[in-house]
């Protein structure tokens, strides 16, 4: 993974946006959030242009952030049983690359 931009470097970025739709890794899917494992938290990268839009819709239960998000937590949560080693690999990455913050949502 190391240094990927979205905008110019990841090869299946396409006109339309991912080129591998629900194939794509999870460190995509997860993607503009980060989770770290040892404090159980999600952070977000705030250099992302829609986190403001992400952060208002997660007062809506129906929302597209909210699926999202409640996705995410269920991608987590096994891979908290399964290879929590990936889960703390991915944020040491997120951590160097992203400009992470705090999400301020409830879980």
């Amino acid at each position: 993974m190391g240094s990927v931009c979205i905008e110019t470097e990841c090869t299946h970025l396409g006109d339309q946006g991912c080129t591998l739709g629900d194939d794509k890794p999870l460190s995509c899917k997860l993607y503009p959030l980060s989770y770290h494992p040892k404090q159980k938290k999600f952070y977000y990268d705030s250099d992302c242009p829609l986190m403001p839009e992400y952060q208002r819709q997660l007062s809506n239960p129906h929302s597209e952030a909210s699926a999202h998000l409640a996705s995410m937590h269920s991608a987590i949560k096994a891979l908290h049983a399964s290879d929590a080693a990936f889960l703390r690999e991915n944020h040491r990455i997120d951590s160097d690359y992203f400009d992470l913050q705090p999400l301020q949502a409830k879980a």
